[in-house]
């Protein structure tokens, strides 16, 4: 296979990397480009699709969600924090994790940091019924493992109506 066919190369056969690179302008818009690519990723997505992908998407903290006949289960990883910094909520269909991580330290010296701080909220939505009297939730570990028992389904009952002659 010849590779010089998927090269993209610019004027005076130089490479187009290289021509983004001599001009500023030219870096500059490719940069601004890939700025709104990252900031608007996953809104011409579909509804039903986008809050999909919310639930599973780049937010912060991390799920992982397990799904057998009898519960659903939502372990979230919160390293940094205390059960007392988290709130939990079983409402309209959706199971809400948020909370709040404050930093600890004021190091005027730090100069690069991949730690979350701040405020957080995922809102995970339940496509089946769960009995909310039994739902609990745990904290170990910096993992949050939230239980979501499923309501047993109700045997339909059927009744033979009899149709009556009419008149």
């Amino acid at each position: 296979m010849n590779m010089r066919g998927m090269i993209p190369w610019g004027r005076n056969n130089q490479p187009l990397a290289r021509a983004f690179d001599s001009d500023p302008f030219l870096s500059l818009h490719r940069e601004m480009n890939r700025l709104f690519d990252d900031v608007f990723r996953g809104f011409d997505a579909t509804p039903a699709l986008s809050n999909r992908l919310a639930a599973f998407g780049n937010a912060w903290p991390k799920l992982e969600i397990a799904d057998t006949d009898k519960e659903l289960k939502v372990a979230a990883e919160i390293p940094g924090m205390e059960e007392k910094d988290i709130e939990v909520l079983l409402d309209d269909g959706a199971l809400t994790i948020r909370g709040e991580k404050i930093s600890t330290t004021e190091d005027k010296t730090r100069q690069f940091s991949e730690h979350f701080y701040g405020k957080f909220e995922r809102r995970i939505p339940l496509d089946v019924p769960v009995a909310a009297d039994k739902v609990a939730a745990a904290f170990k570990n910096g993992v949050l493992t939230v239980t979501l028992p499923k309501l047993e389904p109700v045997p339909g009952t059927s009744k033979r109506i009899a149709i009556q002659p009419g008149k």
